[in-house]
């Protein structure tokens, strides 16, 4: 059966990816998976734990809530109208997404996000990486028109200015 892969970063860009998975998901009566990679903390060197180190364990559980939420904050208490999954997996977000929808019949759903100079040379991006090395089609899903609406509005809260009802939307 085909899947859709759909990644999950707990952001409120990857609501949008969440949404138009489902919608894919209900089109093509395949099954959602929603998959939230992690890594320890410290990189590679943190790659060192054992498997019964406690702060892995904290780390995996923290994943684990992290994917919950997500999935209440997108769909509720009520899921999608179709077969969902969730998935925690320890690894790179672009390296995860690509093994998990690895059958050409697969759909891989990767939210975008707006991303200044200085983010893209600290973090690369997931999308491009998904673009790059899957072996299936990706569907690259930009952020909701009401993120920067709203971004805007949390940083006229933030400096205490007075909201512009014309840039309300």
């Amino acid at each position: 059966m085909p899947k859709i892969v759909v990644g999950v970063s707990g952001s409120l860009g990857c609501l949008a990816a969440l949404h138009r998975a489902a919608a894919e998901a209900r089109l093509r009566r395949a099954e959602l998976w929603a998959v939230l990679a992690w890594q320890t903390p410290g990189g590679s060197l943190g790659g060192r734990h054992t498997a019964y180190d406690p702060a892995l364990k904290l780390c995996r559980e923290a994943a684990r809530e992290r994917l919950h939420e997500a999935l209440d904050a997108a769909f509720g208490p009520e899921r999608p109208r179709t077969a969902l999954q969730g998935l925690t997996v320890c690894a790179t977000p672009g390296a995860a997404l690509v093994d998990m929808a690895s059958d050409p019949d697969d759909l891989l759903v990767v939210g975008t996000g707006s991303r200044g100079p200085v983010r893209r040379l600290v973090r690369p991006s997931v999308a491009r990486y998904c673009q790059t090395h899957a072996a299936c089609p990706v569907l690259a899903v930009p952020p909701s028109p009401l993120l920067a609406a709203y971004g805007t509005a949390h940083r006229r809260n933030l400096w205490h200015l007075p909201l512009d009802p014309s840039e309300a939307v």
